[in-house]
């Protein structure tokens, strides 16, 4: 299918991190997924509107009312990993987050693809209980996108999460790789060519991480970022408070 008007929504995996360009600007699998489809297409126009932390229920309100004027063809919704990390998270609560993201998304584009999340809790600082929290935001996901007509981008079974140079330094953001990787899931997904090394398996090993670095990543990665989420609840900030989309409107790729 020719799509001419690409939407991505979402939180901080939408925008890019950790996939980091030179001018300081995050690239990320919705860049390249346009890239892609932008091909051969002179109408084509993409516009990004994700927002590091946001969680499911902002999406739905912050940037799903945008598709009214931007009128996509194609939208693209990653979302709910910040709702596993809040505080007082319920799965209940989780359900009915993913099933009005998806009902909203789905009715006002043709063509909608979620996603579920790969089991990254073994990278994460108590990851025993997000495990479960992670099956149960993908059940979610899996039964909305079945009951609302949405394609799904199902990569909980990618053996890829264990390979390190997939992510970038705090071990859950996708790195370039990773973001490639995921793009060409979305792709395939949607039945569209795309260079199939994204898909491949990397050459060799990951190096395995040594108790320095083990310690590094816990000093510089892991406590700062549960510092800042503690002193935002305190205060009643959200993580991405005062961050913008990157692409609000629908452009032509460069």
């Amino acid at each position: 299918m020719r799509y001419e008007r690409f939407v991505a929504l979402g939180d901080s995996c939408t925008e890019g991190l950790d996939d980091l360009q030179p001018d300081g600007v995050y690239r990320g699998w919705a860049d390249f997924t346009a890239s892609v489809l932008a091909q051969g297409n002179p109408r084509f126009g993409y516009a990004n509107l994700g927002v590091r932390g946001r969680r499911l229920d902002q999406i739905t309100v912050e940037q799903i009312p945008s598709l009214e004027s931007l009128r996509p063809d194609l939208v693209a919704l990653f979302g709910g990993g910040n709702d596993l990390m809040s505080g007082g998270y319920s799965a209940a609560v989780l359900a009915r987050r993913v099933d009005a993201a998806v009902r909203a998304a789905t009715s006002a584009a043709p063509v909608v693809a979620v996603f579920t999340l790969s089991d990254i809790s073994r990278r994460m600082p108590f990851g025993w209980r997000m495990g479960p929290r992670i099956e149960a935001l993908n059940d979610a996901v899996r039964t909305s996108a079945a009951r609302y007509g949405a394609v799904l981008v199902d990569v909980w079974a990618d053996q890829a999460v264990h390979d390190s140079r997939y992510f970038g330094p705090d071990r859950l953001h996708l790195s370039t790789l990773g973001h490639l990787r995921l793009a060409g899931h979305l792709l395939s997904a949607l039945d569209e060519p795309f260079p199939s090394s994204w898909l491949s398996p990397l050459p060799g090993q990951a190096a395995p991480a040594s108790l320095a670095d083990h310690v590094s990543w816990l000093r510089t990665q892991v406590l700062p970022v549960a510092y800042t989420r503690v002193r935002n609840r305190l205060i009643g900030r959200s993580p991405g408070d005062g961050f913008t989309p990157k692409r609000p409107e629908l452009l032509p790729l460069q």
